[in-house]
């Protein structure tokens, strides 16, 4: 426990996200909550429970952990990412620690998750031309989400939540350099500190002995953030201070959506094991405030021109493979394959973003067969549409090491 706790507090500095100027809008990139095993299937996991593996993305899925064991589960990734834009192309790297995750049994029919995991993030630096000088803007942070879970199982179905703290600070920097002389910085920095909650449902209906479906529901509500935003300005070739323009609290003028998740999977278990699971996302964030922007005229109404939200709506499918559960080695070796599309919930001078990627991945075990290391591989494009803007390709490496330990049994005494 202790060493999980040293590593929470590295994980706020670990992560280096690949630089993409479509996070610059909005809150960033947004996260799916989902482990370095669910992302080799698309990230999928409405649906999904085990009690080997830790699934956030519905918190009804901790009910399914076994009386005796403990899991701990930490993810990394590696991103190269490959950009155009119009004549222009660009190649940037980045990655680091990615979430960190615990689950426990509280009693036989109920079970507890806590971690760590983005929300959002946000990384960008680029610069063009202007008359008679350069502009450059510069972008970091993002939405931190730290949770705790508690989910009960009674004859085949679930029922869960996570309350989680949601903070974190999100930059955006733009730089002015006249030819003549002298630098100007626009800063605008949205901190943020709240509250969140997510429900989730799972039903199990036995088809026959050897199979298994599986329905899952989560729902999250719409709530106003906390927390405050402001912009000041600053000449850098002087020793000046900061000159706050514009201040305005995030309640009541930003808002994240209310959520629905939904999945159904199918598992057949005998001496192989396989499993498929189908899922829909769908966050409302066309009725999410947002009311940030460098608007100098009117400090007190600060937004992003050209930029709006569009409801956000993601498919996903995957599946895993294992060969025979007692077999040998390869034959135990977990096979995962996965693909999604998704319409974002940024658009962008009338242009949504859009992303769809295919993914696949291995579950391999340790000797000791306790321990499994998840390696994952992922290629995703995105672009606006119907005009592309910007066209970006990345190649993602995944790398999760789940821990399964029997921490909750002891031996006993002749």
């Amino acid at each position: 426990m202790a060493c999980a706790a040293i590593l929470m507090a590295v994980w706020f500095n670990a992560h280096a996200d690949v630089t993409t100027p479509y996070s610059m809008y909005g809150y960033g990139i947004i996260g799916d909550r989902a482990t370095s095993m669910q992302r080799q299937m698309g990230s999928i996991g409405y649906a999904m429970n085990s009690g080997r593996q830790i699934n956030v993305m519905n918190p009804a899925s901790y009910a399914a952990v076994d009386s005796l064991t403990f899991l701990f589960d930490m993810g990394a990734d590696v991103s190269i990412l490959w950009s155009k834009e119009e004549n222009q192309s660009a190649r940037s790297t980045g990655g680091g620690l990615d979430y960190i995750t615990m689950q426990f049994p509280l009693c036989k029919f109920m079970g507890m998750s806590i971690g760590m995991l983005p929300y959002t993030s946000v990384g960008y630096a680029f610069g063009n031309p202007v008359s008679h000088g350069t502009m450059e803007n510069q972008g970091r942070g993002g939405i931190n989400m730290a949770y705790l879970g508690v989910a009960g199982e009674y004859k085949g179905a679930s029922i869960g939540a996570n309350i989680s703290y949601n903070f974190g600070n999100i930059i955006n920097d733009l730089y002015s350099t006249p030819s003549s002389s002298g630098q100007t910085l626009l800063e605008h920095v949205m901190q943020i500190r709240d509250w969140d909650l997510t429900i989730g449902a799972q039903y199990n209906a036995r088809i026959s002995k050897h199979n298994t479906l599986t329905l899952g529901l989560t729902y999250t509500p719409k709530k106003s953030l906390h927390g405050n935003s402001w912009v000041t300005l600053q000449e850098m070739t002087q020793e000046t201070v900061p000159d706050t323009v514009g201040r305005i609290g995030l309640k009541g003028n930003y808002d994240t959506p209310q959520a629905f998740g939904a999945g159904i999977a199918y598992k057949h278990e005998r001496s192989s094991r396989w499993m498929v699971e189908f899922d829909f996302t769908f966050q409302e964030w066309s009725k999410a405030k947002y009311s940030s922007i460098y608007n100098l005229r009117n400090p007190e109404a600060i937004v992003f021109e050209g930029m709006e939200f569009a409801n956000r709506s993601r498919y996903a499918i995957g599946g895993e493979w294992v060969p025979k559960l007692r077999g040998n080695y390869g034959q135990r070796i977990a096979y995962r394959v996965g693909a999604y599309y998704c319409d974002d919930y940024l658009k962008i001078a009338g242009n949504q973003v859009r992303e769809y990627g295919v993914t696949a991945g291995l579950g391999l075990h340790t000797p000791q067969d306790k321990t499994m290391i998840n390696i994952g591989f992922e290629w995703k494009h995105r672009a606006a549409h119907p005009v592309p803007m910007l066209t970006e390709n990345y190649f993602n490496i995944t790398l999760g090491v789940n821990f399964n330990e029997l921490w909750f049994w002891q031996r006993k005494i002749r």
